[in-house]
C-alpha cells in the first residue's frame, strides 16, 4: 500500500468520524468523537500541507475541549419530584419522547401499572422519567428508567437510585430485553442475577 493511499485513508477516517459525530444524542459522545474527528483530519490535512483545513480542525478540537472539560467540571443539580403518570407535563413527556424511549427499551410497556412515578429535573429541565413497580416490601421493578439524550452520563440514573434508598427501597430490578441499556446497567452497579434480571443493591447508593 502507498504512502498516499495511506494518507487518503486518514482523511476518509477523520471525515467519517466527524459526520458520525453528528449522529450522536449524547453531547458528551458527539464532542468526543467529533474530538477524534478533528484531530485525525487536521493531521491529514497537515501531512497534505491544506494548512488552512488543518487550521480550522485545530480550532473545532480546541473548541471540544473546552466544552468536554466544563462539562466534566460541572456539577449538576438535580430533583427527583414524585409525580403522577397521568400528570400533564409527565405525560406530554412520555409522548414527546414516545419513540426514543421505545427505541432504547423495545420491551417497555408504556401503560403498564406503575406504583412509583419519578421525574428528575436539572435546572428544571427533565433528565430523567422513571415508573417503577413494588414486587415485594422494598423491591421495586423497572417498568421505565429513561434518560432523556442530554443527560446520558448516568448522574441522573445514580441521584436517583440515592432517592429511591432513602424512600426505604433496597433494591432495584430491570428484567426487560434492552441490550443497548447493559453498559449503563453496569456502569451504575447492576448485578446480572440471570433469571432475575439485572438487580441493583440501593443501599450501595447511600454510602
Amino acid at each position: 500500500m502507498s504512502a498516499s493511499t495511506v494518507i487518503e485513508m486518514i482523511g476518509y477516517l477523520g471525515s467519517a468520524l466527524v459526520l458520525v459525530s453528528m449522529l450522536m444524542t449524547s453531547v458528551v459522545k458527539l464532542r468526543l468523537i467529533n474530538l477524534t474527528g478533528s484531530i485525525i483530519f487536521a493531521g491529514y490535512a497537515l501531512m497534505i500541507r491544506s494548512y488552512p483545513t488543518a487550521l480550522m480542525n485545530i480550532a473545532l478540537a480546541g473548541i471540544n475541549i473546552f466544552y468536554l472539560v466544563r462539562m466534566f467540571r460541572e456539577q449538576k443539580i438535580y430533583d427527583a419530584i414524585p409525580a403522577d403518570r397521568n400528570d400533564g407535563y409527565f405525560s406530554y413527556l412520555l409522548d414527546r419522547y414516545h419513540d426514543d424511549i421505545l427505541r432504547c427499551f423495545p420491551d417497555t410497556a408504556l401503560d403498564a401499572a406503575a406504583d412509583v412515578t419519578y421525574l428528575v429535573c436539572c435546572d428544571s429541565d427533565p433528565a430523567c422519567l422513571f415508573l417503577g413497580k413494588e414486587t415485594a416490601p422494598g423491591k421495586l421493578e423497572v417498568v421505565l428508567d429513561y434518560a432523556t439524550p442530554v443527560y446520558r452520563d448516568a448522574s441522573a440514573g445514580k441521584f436517583l437510585y440515592r432517592r429511591l434508598a432513602e424512600d426505604g427501597y433496597e433494591t432495584l430490578a430491570f428484567r426487560q430485553n434492552a441490550e443497548a441499556h447493559v453498559a449503563f446497567l453496569k456502569k451504575t452497579g447492576y448485578e446480572n442475577r440471570g433469571e432475575e434480571g439485572y438487580v441493583l443493591d440501593l443501599k450501595k447508593h447511600l454510602c
